[in-house]
């Protein structure tokens, strides 16, 4: 039997051994992916269920045992091995790109602790004497959702209050219903950010909880739709605390802050064409006409998502008096660059005048889709 079972056809069969050696996979690891469904071997002798392999395997695993490295997931590994290889590189890049995201999330975390440790050195005295420098501050806002020249239905949706700013993008089915949710979901979280309620140390918990909280939420609203992972939200939103902007953020709608006349965008898009500019495989100009622009490695989601359920970037902004703030969907951001966006939100008197130039931008450059987008001044009180 053994014979006849290293012969099929004209294929010759090894044993699970000898493939292991030359995949670079261990037998353990052959026979999981045989339970799992992602690397059969060519035939299975019925007597003593040994396995064989023939020699046209030997790419699919050790593709697999790469992917393995990279830390891919088996679900999101045994989708990769079932495409072709154009299709299989352009999931890699996809999976990669989203792995480079979440490490930029943490890094900024990091970079936010070392800066917040180092600053708990500054003597009491010397943070009382700035207080009083800069006195007591609020905001003012604006905000305004349009549904475009083109679109037919208005997936985006903007908030502007007391405490929390925000702006999301929905996108599928239930769309509209996602981006609703999300905002609604931070709205709690936000009332409980009073100056002393929510100490700074604990505030990227809160936005982190906040997060949590808009996921669910999203969930809970593309419920019982047809394919759920493929409706939900970008959301990008801002807590005031008083002293301080917390934001939240995911997918590719932006944050930007016009400071001393210079406009400075503080928010990454979590989308293909960004990871692409950031390896220098895409120019800013190449990534406006891109097939895949609309590509999101990153939202909020009605399913679990390929990997694993997104998780949003959160950090602190120290807020100065004449700070001006914009949160913006990319039906803004992709049809208006940002020499007009500074130049339309330096020139307006105030977020109303704003929010409106800004949308009216968004309709003279053809309008193709839904606008959101919210402004804000940090004013001394």
């Amino acid at each position: 039997m053994e014979r006849e079972a290293r012969a099929k056809g004209t294929v010759a069969l090894v044993t699970i051994g000898e493939f292991a050696r030359s995949s670079r996979l261990s037998a353990k690891a052959l026979r999981r992916y045989d339970e799992l469904g992602l690397l059969r071997p060519a035939l299975v002798d019925p007597l003593n269920g040994y396995r064989y392999y023939d020699g046209t395997q030997v790419g699919t695993a050790r593709l697999v045992a790469w992917l393995r490295r990279i830390g891919m997931p088996l679900a999101g590994i045994k989708e990769v091995v079932a495409l072709d290889a154009g299709a299989a590189a352009a999931a890699i890049r996809a999976y990669w790109a989203q792995v480079e995201a979440e490490t930029a999330a943490r890094r900024d975390l990091a970079t936010f602790l070392v800066d917040h440790l180092a600053a708990e050195e500054v003597e009491m005295s010397q943070v009382d004497m700035d207080r009083g420098t800069l006195g007591t501050l609020g905001i003012r806002y604006a905000a305004q959702s349009d549904p475009g020249a083109v679109r037919g239905t208005n997936q985006d949706a903007a908030f502007a209050g007391a405490r929390l700013l925000a702006v999301a993008d929905g996108f599928g089915e239930r769309g509209a219903g996602a981006s609703t949710a999300a905002i609604d979901a931070l709205k709690p979280v936000a009332r409980g950010a009073v100056r002393g309620s929510v100490p700074a140390a604990d505030l990227l918990n809160a936005l982190e909880d906040a997060a949590d909280l808009a996921a669910r939420a999203v969930r809970d609203a593309v419920a019982g739709s047809g394919v759920p992972d493929e409706s939900g939200t970008t959301l990008t939103a801002m807590v005031w605390t008083g002293s301080q902007l917390g934001l939240v953020h995911i997918g590719d709608s932006r944050a930007y802050l016009l400071r001393g006349g210079e406009l400075f965008r503080i928010t990454h898009d979590h989308s293909l064409v960004q990871s692409m500019i950031d390896d220098g495989s895409l120019t800013e100009d190449e990534a406006a006409s891109h097939p895949q622009r609309a590509l999101l490695l990153k939202a909020l989601v009605g399913g679990p998502g390929q990997h694993g359920p997104a998780r949003a970037d959160v950090q602190l902004q120290e807020a100065r008096p004449g700070d001006r703030y914009l949160l913006c969907s990319d039906g803004l951001s992709a049809v208006v660059d940002g020499t007009e966006l500074a130049g339309a939100l330096g020139a307006a008197d105030g977020p109303d005048t704003a929010v409106r130039g800004l949308v009216a931008l968004a309709h003279a450059a053809g309008g193709p889709d839904n606008v959101a987008c919210v402004v804000a001044d940090v004013v001394a009180l």
